[in-house]
């Protein structure tokens, strides 16, 4: 009966012992794997979203995104109003001989807005300072496809890649060579290419006028 009572007592203690390390363990903050993670919830697609062209002032094209942002946020239409964009492209402009690329709004006065449109988000819209209204048909707004405001939108990637310069030349205007194999060579430019950036200068040679075709790019405008 002794031998008995000790057996229970040793299990009996052995079992509290197991009891307390799993206590402490729990305790030491080892991760209880959970039986099952819940898959992020992807975020809601407005079905309703359609393309509008709304006319802006000139020149504060990038005012008017920037008012229709806070709108967008200070009546909590973020559900309602999704991508603003301006039409711009990357033209290099020459300062004091220096070259800048900027992005230039080649559409002006026109802010392309994504949104579920109806008549009290109009308003909003209509409102907001420096718009006009939008581009529409009789009392309708005109909805664009993303196909079609890709087709305007993109140009500007195509053009980064060889972005175009922002000066004029006139025909009989003295010009630098800066590059090239007439690099110094001072001329009159006889030809304009504005699709092409190109120019066709005289230069003298021997004291002979001789034709060369150059690019907008490496050419400067004489000092006078």
């Amino acid at each position: 009966m002794a031998d008995e009572l000790n057996n229970e007592n040793v299990e009996a203690e052995n079992l509290e012992a197991e009891q307390i390390v799993a206590t402490e363990v729990e305790g030491e903050g080892i991760p209880v794997p959970p039986a099952e993670e819940a898959a992020p919830a992807a975020a809601p697609v407005n079905e309703n979203f359609k393309w509008y062209i709304i006319h802006a002032y000139s020149g504060f094209e990038r005012k008017v995104r920037e008012s229709l942002q806070s709108r967008v946020a200070a009546y909590h239409l973020e559900d309602r109003v999704g991508r603003i964009e301006i039409p711009t492209e990357p033209t290099t402009e020459l300062r004091n001989g220096k070259k800048y690329t900027i992005d230039r709004v080649f559409l002006p006065g026109y802010v392309f807005v994504e949104m579920a449109l109806d008549n009290d988000l109009w308003h909003v819209v209509k409102n907001t300072p420096r718009v006009t209204g939008f581009l529409q048909t009789g009392d309708q707004p005109n909805a664009l496809s993303e196909a079609e405001v890709n087709a305007m939108l993109n140009r500007s990637d195509v053009t980064k890649e060889k972005p175009k310069l922002k000066l004029k030349f006139a025909k009989g205007e003295q010009v630098r060579i800066t590059e090239g194999p007439f690099a110094n060579f001072n001329g009159a430019v006889d030809d304009v290419n504005e699709d092409k950036q190109t120019l066709k200068v005289m230069v003298s040679i021997f004291g002979r006028p001789t034709p060369t075709e150059v690019s907008f790019s490496n050419v400067e405008k004489a000092e006078e």
